[in-house]
């Protein structure tokens, strides 16, 4: 980022992560932040729509391109679903802003309108995560699970086509794509337990830069706290976006609440503890050991 120059944020170019770039221009410009350009990038898991998500290596797919683009200078930031973070982030960046949180609950999307307790024996739901397919096929064994991949308007085609009967996609993205009349139902965080960060969007910089502390101004600190305990979790639990794992943290009475499942080969374990939101790792990590 030149002295006066525009601010410049890397993003996908897909409907959805187009959409969360202007979200991230429109808070950035009610802070006072008025130079700012999107530069797309076409990532990993862009260029291998048709690949299953556990035939794809590493980590990183939808968030890599974001940050080699800012580690080259192509871009002074980059706008991510903060769902797709890898564990470990690339030496000298960081997290420079979390915005306040969307619907992190996961989305039933049919075409009749039904919601999971209506749907008929063998019923065909599509999804990419392997989060959602396992916990699927524990709550609603009586359902088909389909591994389908592709950005959301591709899968919501596919649907209509026929070639399934419903989805399961995050409510915050259908919202931020003005989809919301699409969602049959959405389902109970606290038994449907969301993936971590799922809802939260996340800017992410140089370590200390001058963009770092521009995007700084935007942080929301409950949805960087929550981001904090639920990522302690996938990071204690050595996993990544492969593991059938949910992590949803809130504040209720003034509390953290850390609430999280995790498929455990055939049997879902689920844990919830509170803690202080000064510690958020270590509530993160508290949790984990109990699902272990």
């Amino acid at each position: 980022m030149t002295p006066g120059g525009a601010l410049r944020l890397a993003t996908r170019g897909s409907r959805l992560a187009v959409a969360q770039a202007a979200l991230a221009v429109e808070t950035l410009r009610g802070a006072g932040v008025d130079a700012l350009e999107t530069v797309v990038i076409r990532a990993q898991g862009d260029e291998r729509p048709g690949t299953p998500v556990e035939r794809l290596e590493g980590e990183g797919w939808f968030s890599a391109a974001l940050e080699l683009a800012i580690s080259e200078g192509r871009a002074d930031a980059a706008v991510h679903s903060a769902k797709d973070l890898p564990s470990d982030l690339i030496a000298g960046l960081e997290v420079a802003a979390f915005l306040e949180r969307a619907d992190c609950r996961d989305a039933l999307v049919t075409r009749d309108g039904r919601g999971l307790g209506s749907l008929e024996r063998g019923a065909s739901i599509g999804t990419g995560s392997a989060r959602r397919a396992a916990f699927l096929r524990l709550l609603h064994p009586e359902l088909i699970v389909v591994p389908l991949r592709g950005n959301v308007d591709t899968r919501l085609r596919k649907l209509d086509e026929g070639e399934v009967d419903g989805l399961l996609l995050a409510c915050a993205g259908l919202d931020r794509i003005g989809a919301a009349g699409r969602i049959s139902e959405r389902l109970d965080a606290r038994i449907f337990v969301p993936a971590p960060c799922q809802g939260a969007i996340a800017i992410e910089t140089r370590s200390g830069g001058e963009a770092a502390a521009v995007c700084a101004r935007v942080d929301h600190r409950h949805t960087r706290i929550a981001a904090a305990a639920e990522r302690a979790v996938l990071i204690a639990l050595g996993g990544g976006c492969l593991l059938p794992l949910g992590a949803w943290a809130r504040f209720e009475d003034g509390r953290l609440i850390l609430t999280a499942a995790l498929d455990t080969g055939g049997t879902l374990r689920r844990a919830e503890l509170a803690g202080a939101a000064a510690a958020p790792e270590e509530l993160g990590q508290r949790v984990a050991a109990r699902l272990r």
